[in-house]
């Protein structure tokens, strides 16, 4: 698995960074050296960055939390939205509005709006307002859509952020880092990753190796949805066996005692008068 996964990662040429006069010298420990004044970055790094991340993804996920992914450049737009949609989480493609997670309650009322102008043009309630003020919902409907569309069914905040291109997306890494939410991020040598918790170096300008790292993290999604769901059914099946059990032995204890009194006994052991067998004279003939 290891080997494919590194076969993978090469031929989508995550290990080609930036050029040399842009790098970040925070980058220098996932830095393997320089060819033609470009950066390549160490595939082995590449890959402990990301086996962490997906244990990291897989004992959120099972622990009842989702992942929010973040990426708003062209690169990342269809990846983010074919595989994140497929496993049922959350994902921003457009504009990162602020106050996303920090003020995640206005979010919400925005996302409640949108909610409401679907209702009125699936009713056709919209056609019996004047043709302009139809025309400013139907255009409200759509820019709401476009930039919330991805997190309309995240009711709470995540229990992690995936960021590819932190310099991109670095608003999304403060509000994170605001709220203590874990962050992760395909970060390339131009980034910071004293920002990010758990740093994936590699080139995050090529739609290939965004799409290896995605689908990597979406498996360990698949993988953490498979150990909640068996946990849910586990946690239900041993309580009932457990009281079934308890039930039944409470009543059988029950019924022993009834079916065989033991005999009353005093001192050394022997039978008291009241438990004692009656002695009965002899009638006469």
């Amino acid at each position: 698995m290891a080997e494919s996964l590194i076969h993978d990662l090469i031929e989508a040429g995550i290990h080609f960074g930036q050029r040399a006069s842009n790098w970040n010298p925070k980058m220098q420990p996932y830095i393997y050296g320089k060819r033609n004044q470009i950066h390549i970055i160490d595939i082995k790094e590449t890959v402990k960055g990301l086996l962490l991340a997906k244990k990291f993804i897989t004992r959120t996920v099972a622990g009842g939390k989702d992942i929010c992914f973040v990426g708003t450049k062209r690169q990342a737009k269809a990846v983010l939205e074919q595989h994140v949609a497929d496993v049922g989480m959350h994902w921003v493609t457009e504009r990162w509005l602020g106050g996303t997670l920090t003020n995640h309650r206005t979010i919400r009322s925005r996302l409640k709006r949108l909610e409401e102008l679907e209702a009125l043009v699936e009713s056709g309630e919209i056609k019996t307002y004047s043709k302009k003020m139809e025309s400013q919902l139907l255009r409200e409907k759509r820019q709401v859509y476009r930039n919330l569309c991805g997190i309309r069914n995240m009711a709470s905040l995540p229990g992690g952020l995936v960021v590819i291109d932190v310099r991109r997306e670095i608003n999304a890494v403060r509000e994170a880092r605001k709220l203590g939410i874990p962050t992760i991020a395909l970060i390339d040598t131009d980034g910071d990753p004293d920002l990010i918790d758990i740093p994936i170096p590699g080139n995050d300008d090529s739609m290939r190796s965004v799409d290896v790292v995605v689908r990597e993290l979406c498996q360990a999604i698949t993988a953490g949805k498979t150990m909640r769901r068996e946990k849910a059914e586990g946690e239900d099946l041993p309580e009932t066996e457990q009281t079934s059990t308890r039930r039944r032995s409470s009543r059988a204890q029950y019924r022993s005692a009834s079916a065989r009194p033991e005999p009353e006994t005093g001192e050394g052991g022997q039978p008291t008068e009241a438990s004692a067998p009656v002695a009965t004279e002899p009638t006469a003939t």
